[in-house]
């Protein structure tokens, strides 16, 4: 059996079909690329995986676990376009209370060195209201990563950032990939920028998985 598998996937939004009967299977372990145009549905096929939405018809199954209407993979990391920070808190008051309620906890020295990674100061009091969009995209990023998840999805992760940090984004992919056997979708309207680590690259074109 697949490790992620959806059948017949179809998810209508405001009468318009955002996901055409997709069929999908994803083996477990690793380092997917999802890639189209703006529109094409990835990042509905992102939302659908995750559970976050809810299929029409259709099945999404993620580990044995059927997702949607309030189920959600047992293990998951997720990093989505405008995700929701506390305003008047740090990046490392943010990440720690996300830490606090995670099932994997991690240390507060691996949260300090997520930060450094990234290049980001975790010593940096200032709430992250007035952080710059790319330090922002960063910290969505790392609590994507931080609990050592088996499934992480990331949509559109290198909008907002500079050459240097794109590389360190891909490499942090990579190793993730290597130490636990972490497996990766990875959602980009940029194909060139992931090709050369993913395993399999798959194609969305209006809605549809495209063979």
């Amino acid at each position: 059996m697949a490790y992620i598998s959806m059948k017949d996937y179809t998810k209508n939004i405001n009468k318009k079909i955002v996901l055409d009967h997709v069929n999908l299977n994803i083996e477990q372990g690793g380092i997917n690329a999802l890639v189209g145009s703006n529109g094409s549905g990835k990042t509905m096929l992102i939302r659908a995986i995750s559970g976050l939405i809810t299929a029409d018809s259709g099945t999404a199954v993620v580990d044995g676990v059927r997702v949607g209407n309030g189920v959600f993979p047992k293990s998951l990391g997720l990093m989505i376009e405008n995700i929701t920070m506390l305003e008047y808190f740090s990046a490392f008051e943010n990440l720690k209370m996300l830490n606090n309620i995670s099932t994997n906890k991690v240390t507060i020295q691996e949260i300090r060195n997520w930060l450094d990674t990234f290049e980001l100061d975790s010593n940096d009091k200032r709430p992250i209201k007035k952080y710059s969009l790319g330090m922002r995209h960063k910290v969505s990023i790392i609590q994507a990563f931080m609990n050592k998840p088996d499934l992480i999805l990331l949509d559109e992760p290198t909008n907002s950032l500079d050459e240097n940090s794109v590389q360190i984004l891909l490499n942090t992919i990579r190793t993730t990939n290597k130490k636990y056997g972490t497996t990766f979708i990875i959602a980009s309207h940029d194909k060139s920028c992931i090709e050369d680590i993913s395993n399999h690259i798959f194609e969305m074109r209006g809605g549809k998985i495209a063979y």
